[in-house]
This record gives structure tokens, sequence and C-alpha cells, in this order.
């Protein structure tokens, strides 16, 4: 054998042959998909002096494109259906000198053993994972990294959660009755500081190591599947970290946005020369709308350390589109969670949205708009009529104007325009929206002050915020520790205090969530509500696809139906601090007169007569089931 390799090695040395490329992305491919179209990203010194050749059956080169960079070159290629999967040996030849680089290409996954989308029948949630549970502390420092340290005391630090303690916990998050797993990003940020939380990609194929490796990602998301629990990959296509590969050698001159500012500074002047976005989201609908204004919410960088793509480069957006495309196929993953959706080019959202639709028409992608009106969500959504005709292939968008409806609803006084009436107000808004039963619901998120101290630490008050989110006409997401009442009260708002650590997640942990050691009463007491009912969820049709009915607020209640043939659920919230009696009579379409409810926390039962006696300062949920 050592022979034979010293053979192979000396005519490699004779022909002049190199099997080293750079950066060949995607790094794999897949045949079968509707667009038979693939372009290659090709990274290697001078590599636009060399030619390319392919002889494979069923790919041919139909054209093969040069940069700015004679680094880069992009090859567009058609894939034929009736490829066989294997090694694609892809030769770079100039003069006597040989590059060659074999290219894998496998089949697709059939549609019977693709992950479905999220949808209305599901319960998202959502996992900083840097804070959720250390599996493997091997990986907690990664030698070559610029930011190197764990720092548990530092809200901005590395903390060390990874993949491996998110599937080591798999079984907690069935139990609670979670059916979908919403990550927040864990490819590569090699940057200098707060690298833990992910939104400033430093290369778009690569798992950062401090949380793991590709295999444990695929492992994540296969024992996921077993539990029947589904798998929501963040993405962001508006933009990258400082420190990405591509930032020393940008391919195009157009590359990014405000390009020019950017070759144009270093590490100490970045910041003062960035031209940052306007934030002003409204430009993108307004028809009253300046150019500048317009193009400073698109173009302008969002923070100096995360460089604004410009997906108006054809090259940049195809790079987007088939990387999104290669982690669904990768993670067989069941929806995406794309990160500040109206920052990016519009036009290129709805290509990005409309090719990821059309390959896996079961799946599903929620856009974060991070707006309190509800025209301008449903404009983002799938089929919405739009005054300029847009359309967005988007089938969920984040709804703020509904999280907002709740907090003020629960923690306002009874009035008439505050309080219970806001949640009723705002659903009555979804004549507005194509289909509200795709919108992602949420009383917090990574990005906002967490419930509890929404509510200012009132449990009841939570309890009832959480009530309602779980049955309204949407799909609803809960951020990790909901259910064990983590809070940020010290400094609300404050994104370190919002990422805390969950309990039990590292081994010299006092307090553990997952088996319930050292929790408060409290604390269990939340874990419970809130594992009751969303294990009843689990299996209720009325809530997953039920027809909704509501009653306008009276006298501090509101009460909330959803029915589905026989089966019906009712949440009633009474936000009086003594008993109150409300009159069946008035509910009388919801023909339940002379019927038996059981509130599905407390076992009580209710004989739907005509009068009923809801507790004080609380919400019930009741079914006829």
């Amino acid at each position: 054998m050592k022979n034979l390799l010293t053979i192979i090695l000396f005519i490699s040395v004779i022909n002049n042959i190199h099997t080293q490329i750079d950066k060949v992305h995607p790094p794999n491919w897949w045949i079968g998909f509707e667009n038979q179209n693939l372009q290659l990203l090709i990274k290697e010194q001078n590599i636009s002096d060399y030619e390319v050749s392919i002889d494979y059956p069923g790919i041919k080169i139909i054209d093969i494109h040069e940069a700015n960079s004679p680094n880069y070159i992009f090859i567009d290629l058609n894939i034929s259906s009736m490829t066989k999967e294997g090694d694609v040996k892809i030769i770079f030849s100039k003069n006597n000198q040989k590059l060659t680089y074999n290219y894998s290409l496998k089949k697709r996954r059939t549609i019977q053993n693709q992950n479905k989308g999220f949808d209305s029948s599901d319960v998202v949630y959502l996992i900083t994972p840097d804070r959720y549970a250390n599996g493997n502390i091997d990986n907690d420092i990664i030698d070559g990294l610029k930011e190197s340290k764990i720092n548990r005391s530092d809200g901005y630090a590395r903390h060390g959660g990874d993949l491996k303690g998110i599937i080591n916990n798999l079984s907690y998050i069935e139990d609670m009755g979670f059916t979908s797993i919403w990550l927040n990003p864990v490819l590569i940020n090699d940057m200098k500081k707060g690298s833990y939380h992910g939104y400033a990609t430093t290369d778009y194929y690569t798992v950062d190591p401090r949380f793991g490796t590709l295999d444990e990602y695929i492992e994540l998301s296969k024992k996921a599947s077993k539990k029947n629990i589904k798998i929501i990959k963040d993405i962001i296509v508006n933009h990258c970290g400082l420190y990405h590969w591509w930032m020393d050698d940008l391919p195009f001159e157009n590359w990014l946005n405000y390009q020019e500012v950017y070759l144009n500074s270093n590490e100490e002047t970045i910041e003062k020369n960035t031209v940052y976005s306007n934030h002003r989201r409204s430009t993108i609908q307004d028809i009253y709308a300046s150019e500048s204004d317009y193009k400073g919410m698109l173009e302008g960088w969002f923070v100096p350390t995360m460089p604004d793509l410009n997906q108006k480069n054809q090259f940049m957006a195809n790079y987007l589109i088939q990387n999104s495309i290669w982690w669904i196929e990768t993670l067989n993953l069941a929806g995406i969670r794309q990160d500040t959706y109206p920052y990016a080019d519009k036009g290129f959202l709805s290509d990005w949205a409309g090719r990821i639709m059309n390959e896996y028409p079961s799946f599903n992608i929620v856009g974060e708009e991070w707006s309190y009106n509800p025209i301008r969500i449903a404009y983002w959504q799938k089929d919405n009529k739009n005054k300029d005709g847009y359309e967005s292939n988007l089938k969920s968008v984040m709804d703020f104007a509904m999280q907002k409806a709740i907090f003020e609803g629960i923690s306002e006084e009874e009035n008439w325009n505050t309080g219970l009436i806001k949640i009723y107000e705002n659903l009555a808004n979804d004549f507005h929206y194509n289909d509200p039963n795709s919108l992602l619901i949420f009383n917090d998120n990574h990005d906002m002050s967490r419930i509890f101290t929404q509510m200012r630490e009132n449990i009841n008050q939570t309890k009832m915020a959480m009530s309602i989110m779980l049955v309204l006409p949407r799909i609803p997401q809960v951020l990790y520790g909901t259910e064990i009442l983590m809070q940020d009260s010290a400094n609300p708002g404050d994104h370190g205090l919002i990422r805390t650590d969950f309990l039990g997640g590292w081994n010299d942990d006092n307090q553990n969530a997952f088996t319930g050691k050292n929790l408060s009463e409290e604390q269990l007491d939340m874990q419970n509500y809130l594992k009751v009912l969303l294990n009843f969820r689990k299996n209720n049709s009325a809530i997953h696809k039920g027809r909704t009915m509501h009653y306008a607020p009276s006298n501090g209640t509101y009460l909330l139906a959803r029915m589905n043939n026989h089966e019906k659920v009712l949440i009633i919230i009474n936000k009086n601090k003594k008993d109150i009696k409300i009159d069946t009579d008035r509910f009388y379409e919801l023909g339940l007169k002379g019927e038996e409810l059981t509130d599905i926390h407390s076992g009580e039962k209710y004989l739907w007569s005509n009068r009923i006696t809801i507790p004080k300062y609380t919400s019930i949920i009741l079914t006829t089931d």
C-alpha cells in the first residue's frame, strides 16, 4: 500500500495535478429537484485563468461567469433527472497544470420521507442554543476562533450550550408537549464578541464548532423527528458577519451594499464610517416614500459588525437561495424562520421563498416583520391582495400586533378602550389577513422582555397571557424558560438577561428544570400548567383548525371559543379580583346549553346552564371532549 501511494503521488507531481480547491459552494447537491439548474461558487487563487470541464452523464456546463476578483468563478450547471448519484470530477486546466475536485451528487429523499411544514397544530419551542444545555464540555473552547472564553456570569459571552445539550433533552421537550423547535442560528460566528447569538454568520455552510458538528445537527433532526418534533432553522439573508471569509476578497464590486465604505475602512474606523439602515420599514409599502428613505432602509447596514448583503447581485441571490435549499435537504427541515425580513430586497425575497416552496410544497417559512400594524404584517403574507401586485410566496409572518394586544389586554386596567378590548379588536382585524391561522403568535422571544417580566412577575397574568395565546387561531411560539418563569426584571429588555441559562443545563446547576430539582413551588406550578395545556392542545382539532367565535369583553371578562364539529374549547378570562357569574344566554350561538364542560387544569365540571361562576383573576379553559 505504501508503494502504491508513492506511485500515485509521483504521477500527480509529474502531471502537475492538484486536488485542493479553496471553496466549492454548495459543497454537494442532489438529483431530482424541480429546478435542474445549479450554480457553483468556486474560490481558488487565480481560478479565472483556468478552463473548466466536466465529463459526467447527465450534467452540462451551461455557462461560466468570471467575477471582478480573479479568485472566483461561478459555474452554471444543468443536472438531468436521469443523472446517477456519484462523485462528479470537475477539472480546472491551465497550460500543463490541472486542478481537480470531486463533487458529490446524491439522490433527494422521497416526498414520503420529507418532514411536513409546521402549522397551527404545532407549538414552537424557541431555544437559544448557547443558553439551553451544555452536552459536550469539550467543544466549549475552540483554538483559533476569535472568541475563545466561557464566562457564564457575562450575559454577552459564550456559556457553552450546544446541539448535544438539546439532543440530550429531547424527551423533556416532547413530554412538555412542544412539537417544533426553532433554534437561534448555529452556523459559525467567528466574531470577536457576542458570537453566542449566531446572527453574524461567517460561513453559511459551516456549523459553529462550539455548538457541535454537522453530524450532530443531523442527529438532532433525526432524533427529534422520531419524537414527532420538527426542526425550524433560523436563517439570515440580510447580512453576514464582518469576519466572513469572503470579506477579505469580495467577488464583485457590488457584493455588499455600501461596499466602498467597507473597503475604505478598517477595524478602528468601520463603526464611524458605516452607513446604517434607517430602520423605517414602512417605506417598503409607503406610496409616498422618498427614494432616499427607501434605499436608507434597505441598503444601510444593521450594525457595523454585520455587512449588508446586496441581493440584487444575481450571484449573491443564487448563493443565498441554494444555501437555504441545501440546509432544508441536509437536515430534513420542517421550516425556516427568516430574520429581519423586510430589510432584504423584496423582489429577491419573493424569488427566494418561491424557489423553496416550489421544491417543498408542504414546507413553511415565517418572516420577522416587527410591526404592530396588521396592514403591514398582512402585506408580506402569501396571496395577499397588495395594491402594488407584490407576491411574497411567504406562508407565515410573525404577529407582533397580536403580541402587543395580548400584553396590553392582560396588563392594562379594564376600561372602554383599554384592557381585554385590545385582544378583541386585534383579533377582529383578521379579515385583513389571507390566512390568519398561519401567523406566528408569541408573548415574547429572544429579542424582547420575557412575558413574566412584562406582567411585572404576576403569575396569574402570565398564565392568562399564555392561555389565550395557545388557543388563538395562530401558530404559537414559546420561549425556552417561560415554563419556569424565567425573567429579565433586573434590567427589562437586556438581551443578556432575556437569554439567561436554562436551569439544569449545566452539571453544576443547583436547580434543574429538566428534573424539577430545587425548583420553587411557583416554578413547578407554571411548568405543570403549561405541560397540561400543551399536551391538551397537541391532540385537539378544534384548536388546530376549528372555527373561531368570540364575544366583546364585558365586566372584565372575555370569552373565545374554538369549534370543530362536536369538539369545542372555550377560554374565559376573568380579570376581576372576585368571582364573576356570567349569563350563558348571551352565548347561545355556541350550542352548549345543558352540556357539561371540563376545566382542563382543575378537572372541575361546569354545567352550561343559565349562569356559571368564573373564579377570580384567572383564565379557565373548558372543553366538551
